[in-house]
């Protein structure tokens, strides 16, 4: 087949590694075109522009800026990053007939590009289902469904109900998700739903004894403590503050170390309170090269994952994978609606508590640093080579157009 994926995630290189990348490069091994278009931001100061590598065409289009920008500027280059895909699309592959497009959520400022792509060249319809958009935004306060916001809301909600319609086949995270979404949305035919994790070509990231030490030296991480490393996005969603006193209240815990690496919205809030206070059981490193970053993954014995407890959709974050693909236990902190605390249990390699419970959180802390964590760690490997690599996720897709 000729599948086109679209995406708002800047791609610059099939050399990274990530649920997209990993996914698309599995396609292209099977023997099928693909092609990725990603948006390319003013700020580069490039002009739209296709290369291609591992097999993958990547089509960089170029938009107006969407990160680091004023709300004016970003909102105007939301409303016409789709005419741009459209134009560009049409521009460097007028007589492919692609007979696959691919998406993921949220695509609402992708959603005028979609409908237009399906049109001209009556392809099947794929979205890879990996948030609920409004309602999760409606869950932490972002969003209201009253007053000025909730024009906001009503307006992304309609967006959502038409993806949704012009979706041929939805692909949800997980079990939870296909559940949520038949209870809430009475519109979606069961047929269209199915179970797409998310997945990786899973790496090795082995490290000796001596080479842990090397690496928890190099950051300045003690070598006789038990390692507890959260990595990626900090923003509302995770509830910065709550991780903060979790942290604090873990201070009992003699034995636990926690390093924190990422970037995001809430990122100064955590990095402030670092710099003032320095606590002894805390390090904050502002966002690693991905290749960096695993290998002190792998240098660590607990990964965490935090979630705002007021979520009611499932997620089902995907920076679990980099923890499993490691060989290290999760510590989960989430919402109730998340099956993530499921898989926990049956995988056998990690625990679970509420996000709104800091004791909760260091009894799970002090139970974490009398397990050995190598066990664990290699359960969540196996689960991970067994329910969550590419080939899962491929398979998947293939099974549902056919």
């Amino acid at each position: 087949m000729n599948i086109l994926f679209m995406t708002m995630s800047n791609i610059s290189s099939l050399q990274q590694h990530n649920i997209y990348t990993d996914l698309m490069k599995c396609f292209a091994q099977h023997g099928h075109e693909v092609v990725i278009v990603t948006p390319s931001e003013k700020r580069y100061g490039k002009g739209t522009y296709c290369d291609n590598n591992d097999g993958v065409a990547v089509l960089h289009v170029k938009t107006g800026n969407l990160q680091k920008c004023g709300m004016i500027e970003k909102g105007i280059s939301m409303l016409t990053i789709s005419r741009r895909f459209i134009q560009s699309i049409r521009e460097y592959y007028p007589n492919t007939k692609f007979d696959l497009l691919l998406y993921s959520t949220p695509p609402i400022t992708l959603y005028q590009a979609i409908k237009a792509t399906k049109r001209t060249y009556h392809a099947k319809t794929y979205l890879m289902l990996k948030d609920i958009f409004p309602q999760n935004a409606i869950d932490i306060g972002i969003l209201s469904s009253h007053g000025a916001k909730g024009v906001l809301y009503l307006y992304f909600k309609s967006i959502e109900k038409q993806l949704y319609s012009i979706s041929d086949h939805i692909g949800c995270m997980s079990q939870g998700n296909i559940n949520y979404l038949l209870e809430n949305y009475r519109n979606i035919e069961r047929q269209k739903l199915s179970i797409c994790p998310n997945s990786l070509m899973p790496e090795y990231y082995n490290v000796t004894e001596e080479q842990r030490n090397t690496i928890r030296e190099k950051y300045g991480i003690p070598v006789n403590k038990r390692i507890f490393i959260y990595g990626g996005n900090l923003g509302k969603p995770q509830d910065v503050p709550f991780i903060v006193r979790c942290i604090k209240e873990s201070a009992t815990c003699k034995n636990a170390f926690f390093v924190v690496v990422g970037s995001g919205t809430e990122y100064s809030t955590i990095e402030k309170i670092y710099c003032e206070n320095k606590p002894s059981n805390l390090l904050v490193i502002k966002q690693l090269p991905r290749e960096e970053y695993d290998l002190l993954t792998a240098a660590c014995d607990v990964g965490l994952i935090f979630l705002d407890h007021r979520f009611t959709i499932p997620n089902f974050p995907s920076r679990v994978l980099s923890y499993m693909q490691a060989g290290i236990p999760v510590l989960a902190c989430t919402d109730v609606a998340t099956d993530l605390k499921d898989v926990l249990k049956e995988g056998k390699f990690g625990w679970w508590c509420e996000s709104n419970n800091e004791k909760a959180f260091v009894e799970c802390v002090s139970l974490a640093c009398k397990f050995d964590s190598t066990v664990l760690g290699e359960n969540g490997r196996k689960y991970l080579e067994a329910h969550y690599t590419v080939e899962n996720s491929y398979a998947a897709i293939m099974n549902s157009l056919q």
